[in-house]
């Protein structure tokens, strides 16, 4: 999990007081004056999360979460405010900040959102990394084995994937296993969730639930 916390308040007790509360619970701590700062020494890629002051010199707070997103850094924010401000800590939230805590907060508190924030970093990071792995391994599929993979994700045979598709069962076979090599999958269920992850999203589960819907179906019907 990163540890990192980018800290931006231009109160330079703050800064230091906060930053002496972070390092001495084992974290990692980087910490601007200004968004302007911020933005000029923050990497491409920067993981972590960021304890953001509200009312700051030049660039608010807030402008600097739209900034952000308007980059594509998804970086979780935690808002610092000593100005109970409802309206802003709304406006903030919707735009999807993790917390916004009045000044000054009790350094257990501040802790356990940075933590949580943290997880979730760590979490959104997990399945972007998930997702473009998966994304590269359908990438190396044929457009036929395109085809098949949602219907044995589903759980189908191969002989009634070749009747579904009007296509031989042993070409289905040889389809099966090279869908099963590229994507890394040992069976069905991970092969759904593989698929899953990437960008042909839930089309293994819609093929799963009509699958089921079918195999009830049936069982009725004998």
């Amino acid at each position: 999990m990163s540890r990192t916390v980018l800290l931006v308040d231009d109160d330079d007790a703050v800064r230091d007081a906060l930053t002496q509360v972070l390092e001495g619970a084992g974290l990692s701590v980087r910490a601007f004056a200004s968004a302007e700062a911020f933005l000029a020494g923050c990497r491409r890629g920067q993981r972590g999360c960021l304890l953001l002051d509200v009312r700051l010199p030049g660039l608010s707070g807030p402008d600097l979460q739209a900034a952000l997103q308007a980059r594509g850094l998804e970086m979780p924010v935690i808002f610092l405010t000593g100005h109970g401000d409802v309206a802003t800590s709304v406006r903030t939230l919707k735009a999807g900040a993790f917390d916004f805590l009045e000044k000054p907060t009790p350094a257990a508190v501040l802790l356990d959102r940075v933590r949580r924030a943290l997880e979730q970093e760590r979490t959104r990071h997990a399945v972007k990394t998930a997702a473009v792995a998966a994304d590269a391994r359908l990438g190396r599929l044929t457009a036929r084995e395109r085809e098949i993979l949602p219907e044995v994700a589903a759980g189908r045979s191969s002989k009634e994937i070749a009747r579904r598709l009007g296509i031989s069962h042993r070409t289905v076979e040889v389809h099966r296993a090279h869908i099963m090599q590229k994507m890394g999958a040992r069976n069905a269920v991970e092969l759904a969730r593989l698929a899953g992850t990437g960008e042909l999203g839930a089309l293994p589960a819609r093929g799963l639930r009509t699958h089921r819907k079918q195999r009830s179906s049936d069982a009725r019907n004998t």
